[in-house]
């Protein structure tokens, strides 16, 4: 017996639930939500997968030009959030640790040879980083609120090892930097939390934007979440497997990873290789 087709509406909220489970971020999941019941439930909500045609889909995205919803919301709504990343080029990196203001340097060069998150990075106190033994201890965060908290998932919490250039540079900002109450790497100007928003707007696109690295339209073309991407490319430049890079990287689940960064490790000449090998192997016998 064929099973019933479940409605737009119950498959938008197992979704959420999903992403619940997997412990995005706050801010992600009130958008998340905001997106399915705010626009998608009341307008297809009641409609049945498998009757939901291309027509009903274009008609939906002309209902929210219709009322008013902006462009760049529209694609946000209509778009998942797998889509592929766009990872900053080896000249883009090396430009943005060279012209990184001293204010942030040390900030973003981590964030490039470990791979941690912003709010991982917001969130890192002195005492997870161990000059000794060369590596960095995540066991905190930050959020968009700059309330100090577990990380997001049990998998965030890991030991990263520390590439020479970042311990150098940890231990330099380390001697340079004041003390503060949280014990933090990378407080503000008054000891407490960095905000997201003013790293980037006030550092990270203007850096990104007086060097050149821009969109068609002269915009900054990274946010700051491609320092994580970067790591993860040069991660996998390495040949370093996906189970090592998930772990380095604290994601709950190798999908996840595989999900993200896949298509970093598509090799076509290593692909024909391997082919030619097999065909070698299995008619040499």
């Amino acid at each position: 017996m064929t099973a019933p087709s479940k409605t737009v509406y119950v498959a938008c909220e197992a979704w959420l639930k999903s992403c619940e489970r997997n412990q995005l971020e706050r801010s992600t999941m009130k958008a998340y939500r905001s997106h399915a019941r705010v626009h998608i439930e009341p307008k297809i909500g009641h409609l049945l997968l498998t009757e939901l045609k291309r027509s009903d889909v274009r008609d939906f995205k002309d209902s929210l030009i219709d009322r008013g919803v902006s462009q760049a919301q529209v694609k946000k709504i209509m778009v998942s959030d797998n889509k592929r990343v766009e990872v900053p080029t080896k000249d883009e990196i090396r430009t943005i640790i060279e012209k990184a203001p001293d204010s942030h340097r040390a900030m973003f060069v981590t964030a490039i040879f470990t791979g941690m998150r912003i709010s991982e990075l917001r969130g890192l106190s002195w005492a997870g980083v161990d000059f000794d033994r060369g590596t960095i201890k995540v066991f905190q965060r930050a959020d968009e609120y700059c309330v100090i908290g577990d990380p997001k998932s049990r998998a965030g919490v890991r030991e990263i090892p520390m590439s020479p250039t970042v311990l150098k540079t940890l231990r330099e900002w380390q001697l340079s930097s004041k003390p503060n109450e949280l014990n933090l790497v990378f407080p503000n100007g008054v000891g407490k939390v960095q905000n997201y928003s003013n790293i980037y707007n006030r550092v990270f696109k203007p850096m990104l934007v007086s060097n050149g690295i821009v969109n068609e339209a002269g915009e900054a073309k990274f946010g700051i979440h491609a320092l994580r991407h970067a790591a993860a490319s040069l991660f996998i430049e390495q040949g370093w497997n996906p189970k090592k890079i998930q772990t380095l990287l604290g994601h709950a689940s190798i999908t996840m990873t595989m999900d993200t960064y896949g298509h970093l490790f598509e090799n076509a000449e290593e692909d024909v290789a391997m082919f030619e090998k097999l065909e070698r192997d299995l008619l040499a016998a």
